[in-house]
């Protein structure tokens, strides 16, 4: 027996609970979600990987979509922890995209349509002061700074993502804004990094 989720239905528990049954429904999580979490994963690092990042978030995601808790209608701070924590898993990559990029100061691994237009919408997120500051921030500080700017998630969201509480969000992403702000001699880390919130 194959069971849709109903059109117009928008809520991912809903979604996750009917891929119990039949496993295709949680494509749509992925139609849906997918783009954001590359985005995400590209900035993060580098096109090389963030293909791969995606694929194994949503393998893991299928894999425990029976431990998700049905009570949060929207799966896409779960999903943004599953990333993060792939990302983590893939540090060195990310330390060594900054490196690069701080020497380098250009990414010049544009690949297609959509990579010319994430690098040309965050052209000055790949600035070499920046990638080094960024690298030198303390992992916990990083992910919430650029789950918020990068990721477009809300202070609640990186809470829910992260599993820490709203006080530690807030006093992370401080710290981190700080710490960028310093390095790049005064310039607003929000406005380098694109974040609208």
């Amino acid at each position: 027996m194959v069971t849709t989720v109903a059109a117009g239905s928008s809520c991912d528990a809903a979604i996750i609970e009917a891929s119990w049954r039949d496993t295709e429904q949680f494509a749509v999580l992925y139609d849906r979600y997918a783009a954001q979490l590359y985005r995400y994963a590209h900035r993060r690092i580098g096109p090389e990987f963030a293909e791969d990042v995606v694929a194994d978030t949503f393998l893991a995601a299928f894999r425990r979509r029976r431990e998700y808790d049905l009570a949060r209608p929207d799966a896409r701070p779960w999903l943004f922890g599953i990333v993060t924590k792939e990302i983590a898993g893939r540090r060195r990559a990310e330390q060594a995209r900054y490196r690069m990029l701080s020497r380098a100061g250009v990414d010049d691994t544009v690949d297609g349509m959509a990579d010319r237009v994430a690098i040309a919408v965050t052209a000055q997120a790949v600035r070499a002061p920046l990638a080094g500051a960024l690298g030198r921030l303390a992992r916990g500080d990083r992910d919430v700074l650029l789950l918020i700017a990068w990721g477009d998630l809300s202070y609640e969201e990186v809470a829910e993502t992260l599993q820490i509480k709203l006080g530690t969000v807030r006093s992370r992403l401080h710290r981190a804004r700080r710490q960028i702000k310093e390095a790049l001699g005064g310039s607003d880390p929000t406005t380098v990094l694109g974040e609208n919130s």
